[in-house]
């Protein structure tokens, strides 16, 4: 058992009660909080696949679409858009699709709403938000 007056240190990282390593301690880390409101805010990935048939348009309004969504309570970090590839098997009868990912930092909510209006989009045919931190 450990001793709960003292803090527990392990090759210069502090641990937790269940003798894990504590995010806050380790340096050279960004602080799992944002500074403003002490909200926490984590980094994370979305790659998603936008439907080939869309004009060039539409494909481009449906990636400012997901980047809007993000900077409402996040922020957008990075976005690489990859373009036209085949995809691994046909999904709703395309065998092409328009990959791209965006990194960006945001809230634990986000990601459900994120997900939430892309399973509504008709633009989106596939996607997946990665937590980074994990």
């Amino acid at each position: 058992m450990y001793n709960s007056g003292a803090p527990h240190v392990r090759r210069g990282r502090e641990l937790n009660k269940l003798g894990r390593q504590s995010r806050l301690s380790v340096p050279g880390e960004p602080a799992p909080f944002s500074p403003e409101g002490g909200e926490k805010v984590n980094s994370y990935e979305i790659l998603f696949v936008i439907a080939n048939a869309l004009d060039d348009e539409r494909k481009e309004a449906a990636v400012e679409a997901v980047k809007s969504l993000i900077d409402d309570s996040g922020e957008v970090t990075r976005v690489d858009i990859i373009g036209t590839r085949r995809l691994a098997y046909p999904i709703e009868k395309k065998t092409e699709g328009y990959y791209v990912l965006v990194e960006f930092n945001a809230p634990p909510e986000l990601p459900k709403e994120l997900d939430r209006r892309l399973r509504i989009s008709d633009d989106v045919v596939r996607h997946i938000i990665i937590n980074k931190d994990e």
